[in-house]
């Protein structure tokens, strides 16, 4: 299924190269392993030959699926903000449908996961974690982008920013108002 050369998306981890195939010796038996060398990070793994799509890994998706992804971003998010429960314990809740939809390692649930965030930082600032969850999101959106499109990392962040230009420019003019008052 996969080759050497092949350009594979590791869930969670962003966008990888197959560079070579190694074999050890674990528990008296030879086993292969692909070596994934991650494009975008100083990180390499390696995952057993026939184990690999029992580990998530898939290839990049293609420039439709790509299309579906902007779409997305453009939609309103399922649930109304309003009703969102910002307590601490509706936090836990959500952060748990976050990580699973980011560690599926699919292209859409992590564009929910990228769209619900930056619709949530319209009615309040982001906690640490909430933060730090939108930019893993934002990161592998913007990977597996760059590879499908040939664009760069600056014009890709550009289109993911593009649905939510108005609040973010909201924001930096209040921002800018507070600070001169």
């Amino acid at each position: 299924m996969f080759n050497l050369k092949d350009k594979v998306v590791y869930p969670g981890h962003g966008v990888a190269i197959i560079d070579e195939v190694i074999k050890k010796h674990v528990g008296g038996k030879e086993i292969s392993f692909f070596r994934l060398d991650f494009i975008y990070k100083d990180m390499t793994i390696l995952l057993p030959v026939n184990n690999m799509s029992g580990c998530g890994v898939r290839f990049p998706s293609d420039k439709l699926q790509i299309k579906k992804v902007f779409d997305q971003l453009y939609k309103k998010p399922d649930k109304k903000l309003e009703y969102l429960d910002f307590t601490p314990s509706g936090w836990n809740r959500r952060n748990k449908d976050y990580q699973l939809k980011i560690q599926s390692g699919s292209i859409t649930d992590i564009s929910y996961v990228y769209r619900d965030l930056m619709c949530v930082a319209q009615q309040k600032e982001l906690s640490f974690g909430e933060r730090k969850l939108l930019m893993l999101a934002e990161d592998l959106l913007c990977q597996e982008i760059q590879v499908v499109t040939s664009q760069t990392q600056s014009s890709v962040l550009d289109q993911l920013h593009a649905p939510f230009k108005q609040f973010l420019f909201q924001q930096a003019n209040i921002k800018q108002f507070s600070s001169a008052v």
